[in-house]
């Protein structure tokens, strides 16, 4: 009898472990469905000459935070959310080709892109009086020539730091055009490559026609990616960060154009603003960054899971089409700004 009640309690406990496994397993499953891969990039890097590339700041480069941040972003996935499959286009401090991010993305399915960066302000230019200047001037002809002199003010001309500071999340819009100057600076190191024709094509990444080909494949992502951006942008908020809103870059940054999945670009603060630099470089304000981040994925997939379930378990707006009228007005508007460029 003793014997039959030690076997049943051993059967009992083991059911109960193995259900227990399972049951996480199962947990763990569910939590996969609908995020199992995440690409994180870490913008730009050591150029293969040895330079920095990216914004500079008073005593630190972009493209060194943004591995920090990304690294701080990766361990801490890997902490909360194991079950997540993270993928990282940028491991080292080397630079990786902008194209082989998004093909590093693509290869790996991922469900997500998020890409760290470090925002730059231009200084401001100011204007001052610093004096004046006796000059001499004559007025009239011949005998009624007469010699006259008069004060000019004197000016001189300097920079002060730019201000700026806060967070920005960006997605991929084919329809602005007010951000070139952001986005040349962003695709520059591809623009940059050695075997460039070969690894883009014939394409101008920052033409009319390219943005048409973009909005065909991006319009599908546009949803998901300026949700997740919000929640990002909120997160920063709730912290005390200044929330610059959640943009899009109408000229094409690359890795959101290129990659099949919602995409977001993240600049975590201006280096050009020496008190948010010294956060940037902080290992606490790294780690804040990446906690904001995570928590706005976990809220995300709690968003995405319910818009599966009241659709059905349909992979909600992922066949996005674009219909014909929608494609001829968006090239209308491409020509219509190329033509107002022509005439200022």
């Amino acid at each position: 009898m003793i014997r039959r009640t030690v076997i049943f309690f051993l059967l009992a406990s083991t059911s109960i472990v193995i259900f227990s496994f399972n049951k996480k397993e199962d947990e763990s499953a569910a939590r996969q469905k609908v995020i199992k891969t995440i690409i994180v990039d870490a913008g730009h890097g050591i150029m293969a000459n040895g330079g920095h590339n990216g914004a500079k700041g008073a005593y630190s480069y972009e493209d060194e935070i943004c591995l920090a941040v990304s690294k701080e972003l990766v361990k801490k996935f890997s902490n909360e959310m194991p079950e997540i499959r993270i993928v990282e286009s940028r491991p080292t401090e080397k630079i990786t080709a902008l194209h082989r991010r998004a093909e590093i993305a693509n290869e790996n399915k991922g469900d997500l892109f998020i890409c760290i960066h470090v925002n730059a302000a231009v200084p401001i230019k100011k204007t001052e009086q610093i004096g004046t200047k006796k000059v001499t001037y004559y007025v009239g002809k011949g005998k009624n020539r007469k010699k006259k002199t008069k004060e000019v003010p004197q000016y001189r001309t300097y920079t002060i730091p730019n201000p700026a500071k806060g967070t920005e999340t960006y997605i991929w819009g084919s329809h602005k055009n007010e951000d070139k100057e952001v986005a040349m600076r962003e695709n520059a190191p591809m623009l940059q490559e050695d075997n460039f024709k070969v690894n883009y094509g014939d394409i101008d990444p920052n033409s009319p026609e390219f943005f048409a080909l973009s909005l065909l494949k991006t319009k599908q992502y546009f949803k998901r990616s300026a949700t997740l951006a919000g929640f990002v942008q909120d997160e920063f908020a709730k912290v005390g960060r200044i929330d610059r809103d959640v943009r899009q870059r109408g000229v094409g940054i690359w890795v959101l154009q290129a990659t099949a999945m919602p995409s977001i670009l993240v600049e975590t603060g201006y280096i050009t603003n020496r008190s948010e630099e010294d956060y940037l470089n902080s290992k606490e304000g790294q780690k804040e960054i990446a906690d904001c981040i995570i928590k706005a994925v976990k809220t995300y997939i709690t968003w995405l899971e319910k818009q599966q379930k009241e659709n059905g378990g349909e992979n909600n707006g992922a066949t996005t089409r674009i219909s014909t009228s929608e494609m001829a007005a968006f090239l209308r508007r491409i020509e219509e700004d190329e033509q107002k460029k022509i005439a200022r």
